[in-house]
């Protein structure tokens, strides 16, 4: 494949790290840290006027109709500078879905105001995640009972990314015939909203549904029980793929620092950067970014021209999850004992880049989902005897 951006997508690139460089400081970062939601507020506002939040939403619903590897360009600036904004949440776990599989309601509904800045989306796949990652079929724990009027749910979602300011969640929900997702808000009577606070510092809630009901407009692909599977394994792929764009950003920045940090750091009158240990363990760092890097490109642009992608997916979450986990390591430790001072920039792409590495499956785990994938496909290639 290649590997070069089009005009288009540089585009995007240099206007979201613009709008970063311009608004986002670590002082900055902090202060939005000790706030109730923890969203930069002003950061929202200015990504959607600079059209950039509505990159992937239709172009019927004020978008720009774009795919996955612009979306990933932006999560990309986005892990540099390691900016508090639901980015990942509302446009790869909300917006995409509903775009590709909502009903025309919901996505006059939810859609517009995705590109005007005015709605948050997320959505509940960290207990699939877990349930695929044990060799399970990705088995929702929120079940449902049928009315004449729609879905009654019931149950709990653990740790939805940023729920507690979303407009709408949407939850895998487990019914007689099959698994559907339905578009929840949280705000609906029988929901309780529990605050968690995660590695990176974010809130990621639990969403307690206690006989919420949902109305057949509100469910993705029309409510279709046989097609679950499909637009789960659909969500998945997407979500996998923003993470590894996500955790592209925070390696590749956290190496630059170091290496700035070890250049002018000095050691016996020379600069650190001269001796062999820390310079071959950050060029480790630096090839560990690029595996990271390319391996998401590749599943990002995979799956904008539709070809089979999940065994892509699988390899490039992989890398994100092991070999970034072992670059923020790596740079937070070879900068001494500054990288153990939370306040100090370089911690905060440490916690960042754990939290990518467990989110939505550990590296054992997404290995263990490839080793799978490639079992399967011998078996399917074994000619009979």
């Amino acid at each position: 494949m290649d590997f070069t951006l089009t005009d288009e997508q540089h585009a995007v690139e240099e206007a979201a790290t613009g709008v970063f460089a311009g608004l986002v400081t670590p002082d900055r970062v902090e202060e939005v840290e000790a706030t109730d939601d923890r969203i930069d507020r002003e950061l929202w506002a200015a990504l959607a006027e600079a059209h950039l939040l509505g990159l992937a939403v239709p172009e019927a619903h004020g978008g720009g109709g774009l795919g996955m590897v612009e979306l990933s360009v932006l999560l990309e600036a986005q892990g540099r500078v390691v900016a508090p904004v639901p980015l990942w949440a509302t446009l790869v776990l909300g917006a995409l879905p509903v775009a590709e599989f909502g009903s025309d309601a919901l996505q006059a509904a939810l859609l517009p105001g995705v590109a005007a800045g005015d709605v948050i989306l997320t959505a509940a796949l960290a207990d699939v995640a877990n349930d695929i990652a044990v060799g399970g079929p990705g088995r929702p724990s929120v079940c449902a009972g049928t009315t004449d009027e729609g879905l009654v749910v019931s149950g709990t979602a653990f740790a939805v990314p940023f729920a507690h300011v979303a407009a709408r969640v949407l939850v895998p929900v487990a019914t007689v015939d099959g698994t559907v997702v339905a578009a929840i808000d949280p705000a609906a009577p029988g929901v309780t909203v529990e605050r968690v606070v995660t590695t990176n510092r974010e809130i990621h809630p639990h969403l307690h549904l206690d006989g919420v009901a949902v109305a057949p407009g509100d469910l993705l692909a029309g409510g279709d029980a046989y097609r679950g599977a499909e637009v789960l394994a659909w969500m998945l792929e997407r979500a996998w793929t923003g993470l590894c764009a996500l955790q592209v950003g925070v390696t590749e920045a956290a190496v630059a620092q170091t290496a700035e940090y070890l250049n002018g750091r000095e050691q016996f009158g020379v600069p650190l950067a001269t001796f062999q240990g820390p310079k071959l363990r950050l060029a480790d760092a630096s090839i560990d970014t690029e595996a990271v890097r390319v391996t998401a490109q590749q599943a990002a642009w995979r799956l904008d021209n539709g070809l089979e992608s999940a065994r892509e997916v699988n390899v490039a979450s992989w890398f994100a999850a092991e070999a970034g986990q072992r670059v923020v390591f790596a740079t937070q430790h070879l900068h001494g004992g500054m990288g153990a001072d939370i306040s100090y920039p370089i911690h905060r792409y440490f916690l960042w880049g754990k939290q990518i590495e467990l989110l939505l499956g550990s590296p054992s785990a997404q290995l263990a989902r490839l080793g799978r994938q490639v079992a399967d496909a011998l078996r399917d290639e074994e000619v009979p005897a």
